[in-house]
């Protein structure tokens, strides 16, 4: 069997790696096909020193962007309680429902900072009162805020 080689992953490739990824394949498939086609570089000393340092600098993005989401709930978990006015009916029941849309308005409104949407879970909201509600800022951060919903 030959020898295998090692090469460095320009561009995402399925079942084999991703972008950046040191990989051993055939020689062929190397030669052949991954470097030819701009898929995959050698790995030669200085290509591993780069991709180091790309990885280095994904980990320090993705390190700003938690401690942003941090920062986002402290911040919310500090107002704590939005206000969400709704037309009133029969028996404090409120017309429509309380869309997380509606938070994200209220959010906006409050703090000035834009908060997805699809983020947002709510409880079933169909009467005046107080409600809990999670916003989810980042895949390891969650806040929980509380509605105050009031007739308008």
């Amino acid at each position: 069997m030959a020898q295998r080689v090692q090469v460095v992953l320009s561009k995402d490739v399925h079942k084999l790696g991703k972008d950046g990824d040191l990989v051993e394949v055939a020689p062929g498939y190397a030669r052949n096909y991954l470097i030819p086609q701009g898929i995959a570089v050698r790995a030669t000393s200085g290509v591993l020193k780069q991709v180091e340092r790309r990885r280095e600098q994904e980990r320090q993005r993705i390190l700003e962007i938690k401690q942003q989401a941090e920062s986002m709930k402290t911040a919310l978990q500090t107002i704590n309680r939005f206000t969400i006015s709704k037309q009133l009916g029969e028996d404090n029941a409120i017309f429509g429902t309380v869309t997380s849309q509606d938070l994200a308005d209220a959010i906006q409104e409050s703090t000035g900072k834009e908060i997805d949407r699809r983020g947002i879970t709510l409880p079933e909201i169909s009467q005046l009162g107080f409600y809990n509600a999670e916003i989810k800022l980042h895949p390891e951060v969650t806040a929980t805020v509380e509605i105050h919903v009031v007739p308008k």
